[in-house]
Order: structure tokens, then sequence, then C-alpha cells
């Protein structure tokens, strides 16, 4: 039976990082994540983990400090947002390349400029392409199970994984959510136990070395295997969990999609606000439906062309933008993954919303739904690159 408590979302993560109690943890404090390593640190401080926390001078070096320690053989953390994410960059695609299983945690905050702490979605999107797998999270009950699925996807696979949460929304809202039992979590998680690491006396490994062009690309395609495998490994312990909890996850959640005929796709905490819309358009006989996205990368194209073949008209919902005056990103890779999988039917819109915090409203959502009954209508998508709710 669960534990029944209140919580924010960086409480929740920062709790379920205690859970698992890992081997080291390399922080330096952004808003909106910075309660994540202050929680933390109380419970190293209290002796509640048997964690090495080491408060760096950035996050550049908090990830370098991750690297290291997962090189070595031990299990790493790190928690981070925004400009935090963007100056970690460079060890981002160290991580990945040197298939070390870090989990961080970021609180999803917009990139400056100008400088903004709000949410939307654009520092996850401008590092989308380094090797970590991301899971996204719509509350906070969500971003504390993801947590603790995380890890043991990642180092099934051999591969850093983002635990993503909305920046505020999510993040420093407090909300009902139930918590495992430490050691339920624990035999969950279970030991890692990697198969190489420097500190292993039976054999000497190079991490990182310099990799001529004579081996390159095959690492590369090792890492795209890698995260092409991951899909099944997602799906197998979020099915895990729910044999646990009773919440179980895949790599999308479809919501009132087995009749609709005009879908939206969405990440993040409005897939919260859509429910609601949808539940009044259904009121009023309108079929609306919602795909959300779990797991962005890797990206689910299958399960997205499969939810949307039979609709008539679907928007792609972006808390980012990919500035190539055509679409957002999510829609790009949802516009890629219909294509590849033979799906022709459905019109496509792209909507930009809520960047650096603007509010999204149920009348918003609505109003996205009202657009793609018109299209449904009509069989003519109009303009495709739209921004929702802005001053023009």
């Amino acid at each position: 039976m669960g534990i029944r408590e209140r919580l924010s979302g960086n409480e929740a993560v920062a709790y379920a990082m205690k859970q698992i109690n890992p081997d080291v943890m390399g922080a330096f404090p952004i808003t909106p994540s910075t309660e994540i390593p202050q929680y933390f640190s109380a419970y190293v401080d209290n002796g509640e983990v048997d964690t090495e926390f080491i408060a760096v001078e950035s996050e550049h070096s908090a990830m370098s400090t991750c690297i290291g320690a997962e090189a070595a053989g031990c299990r790493a953390i790190s928690a981070t947002s925004s400009c935090g994410l963007i100056y970690m960059a460079e060890m981002l695609y160290v991580a990945a390349s040197d298939r070390l299983p870090i989990t961080l945690a970021v609180s999803c905050r917009a990139l400056s400029g100008p400088i903004n702490i709000n949410n939307d979605h654009s520092d996850v999107m401008a590092v989308r392409d380094a090797g970590w797998l991301i899971l996204f999270a719509e509350n906070n009950q969500e971003a504390y199970d993801n947590y603790l699925q995380a890890m043991r996807i990642g180092e099934a696979v051999s591969l850093p994984i983002m635990v993503c949460q909305d920046g505020f929304i999510t993040s420093h809202a407090i909300e009902n959510i139930e918590l495992e039992e430490t050691e339920k979590v624990q035999a969950f998680v279970g030991e890692y136990q990697p198969e190489h690491s420097l500190l292993n006396p039976k054999e000497s490994i190079a991490v990182g070395p310099y990799s001529t062009p004579v081996y390159y690309i095959e690492t590369k395609r090792q890492q795209a295997q890698a995260m092409m495998d991951a899909k099944e490994i997602i799906k197998k312990v979020g099915a895990e969990f729910g044999q646990l909890t009773g919440r179980t996850y895949g790599l999308i959640e479809k919501y009132m999609m087995d009749d609709a005929e005009e879908a939206i796709v969405i990440i993040g905490s409005s897939a919260g606000t859509a429910k609601e819309a949808i539940r009044k358009l259904r009121a009023s006989g309108k079929k609306a439906g919602l795909v959300k996205i779990r797991a962005f990368r890797p990206f689910p194209a299958e399960e997205i062309a499969e939810a949307l073949k039979t609709v008539k008209a679907f928007a792609v919902m972006d808390k980012a933008d990919s500035f190539n005056a055509h679409c957002g990103p999510l829609y790009a890779e949802t516009a890629a993954a219909l294509y590849a999988q033979g799906v022709s039917g459905p019109k496509g819109i792209s909507y930009i919303y809520g960047l650096g915090g603007r509010d999204v409203r149920v009348e918003s959502i609505q109003h996205v739904f009202g657009d793609l009954e018109t299209i449904a209508r009509t069989g003519n998508a109009g303009e495709t690159y739209r921004y929702l709710d802005v001053r023009e």
C-alpha cells in the first residue's frame, strides 16, 4: 500500500533520489530546479543517504563530476534547468557517447533572452539530439514515478536519461501524491552493476578516447541502436512498475482517442489542461482526443502514427520554437513519423504556445480544436505554422 503525501514536484524527485540512495551527486543551483539538490543535500547532511554530494562551481562541472563518477562505476545524478542545461551541453554529448547512464532531473524553463525564469521546453528541445533518453511528466506523481523508473531504463541500455517536469507549474506546485515504500523502491530499482568501469581491477579500459574516422561512425551507430532498444525497455519497466504500484506507463498516453476525429499531440503539464478541454468538448458532442508523449527520446514514431491514423485533423503543441520558419520541433518529428509509417490522411498543423510561461487555458485548447474542426470539415489546413494566444 502506497504512502499518501502532499509534495511539490521538486521535493517528490528529491525524495525519489533519497529512496534510491545513489553514490554521487554533482550539483549547481539554478531556478527552478534549485530545490532538488537543496532537499537532497539535507538528506545527505542528516545521514539519510550515503551519497557523496559534490557542490561545484558550474553546471558544466556538475555534469563532469557525474561523468567521472559514473565512469568509475558509481550511480551519479544531478539536476538543472534552462541555461544550466545549455551550459552542460558539451558534457551531455560526452556522457551519451561514453554510454554512461547518468540520471538528470530537469525542471524545464525558458532560455534567455530575453531573461525569463518561467516554463517552456526550449531548454530540453535545444539538446534533444545529444543522445540522452528523455521522459516528460504531466504532474507531480508522474515526475516521481518517472524518476523511479529512469535508472533501470538508462542502465539497461547504457545511456544517460533526463527526467523532465515543467518548471514552477509542477516543480513548485504542491499536489497529492502516492509514494512507495523505500524497501520496494530499492528492490525495484536494484543495484548498479556496470559491465565495465575504470575502477575494475580485472580490466583496463579507456573512457572517452580519441576516435578516428576508422571507428567514429560505428560508435554513433551503436548509440543509435541503444536508443532504438530503449523503446522496449521503457515499456517493460513501465509494465513492471504498474504491477508494483497500479500505475502503468508506456511511451505515449492516449486520451479519448478510440473514436476521435480531431486530436492534439502534447507534452508535459498542459496535457492536464487539454484533458479538461476535451471533457467539455465531449460533453457537447465533439469527438476530440489527445496523444500525450511521455518518452520524447526515443521518439515513439510508430505509436503516434497508429494513434493518429484515423483522425481527420490534428495539431501538435510545441512549448518551444525551432525558428525554422516552418514548425515546432515536436511537429517536425510527428510529421516525419506519419510519413515514415505511410499515414497520409490526417491534416496537421503546428502550434507554438506557452513560451516563457504564457498561460494556457482550457479556452485556449478549445480554440485549437475549433480550428481543427474547420480543417476537418473543409479539408484545408491553411497556415500550418501558428502561434497560440499571442498579441500580433
